[in-house]
């Protein structure tokens, strides 16, 4: 599995905005377009020899490994680990859940399988208010609730999460 630049670009929609609409929805309440350009997603591959199981390099695993292992090997070493990061807003378990389970449907659909892989992982994790910056300061999800982007149950979500 690669995500080449023609598999990250083709077919339509591009598996950068797949990813990002993963996240996006969930966050924010509604597809909301506009609101990608406030969204990175980094892909990055790794070489069998970067990337260990139980362990081991992908590249050294033979027969005598676990099943999981044996099974990324015969497939080429078809290993994903999603970095997600958002700010602090509503990430109540639900919304964590449906993220998560987004990502890796989207991700499986953009790869043209039928399922996600049972070697790819997602992490999640939220940043604390204030401690998300660029731009030369500090940005927070306060600051965009009123953008238009934010549905306004999910506004009233986010300040009710965050105390405000």
């Amino acid at each position: 599995m690669s995500l080449s630049r023609a598999g990250r670009n083709a077919p339509a929609p591009p598996a950068r905005y797949v990813i990002t609409d993963a996240v996006l929805v969930p966050e924010v309440g509604q597809f909301a377009p506009p609101a990608r350009v406030g969204f990175q997603a980094h892909l990055v591959e790794r070489e069998p020899d970067m990337m260990a199981i139980g362990g081991r390099l992908l590249a050294d695993i033979g027969p005598d490994a676990d099943v999981m292992a044996i099974d990324v090997a015969a497939r080429g070493g078809d290993v994903m680990a999603i970095d997600v990061a958002v700010m602090d807003g509503d990430w109540r378990q639900e919304v964590r859940t449906a993220v998560v389970e987004r990502l890796l449907a989207a991700m499986a659909d953009t790869c043209g399988l039928a399922k996600p892989s049972p070697t790819w992982w997602v992490d999640f994790r939220v940043v604390d208010e204030g401690s998300w910056g660029s731009g030369g300061g500090v940005t927070s999800v306060l600051a965009l609730l009123d953008t238009g982007v934010f549905t306004e149950e999910k506004a009233r979500a986010v300040r009710a999460a965050l105390g405000t």
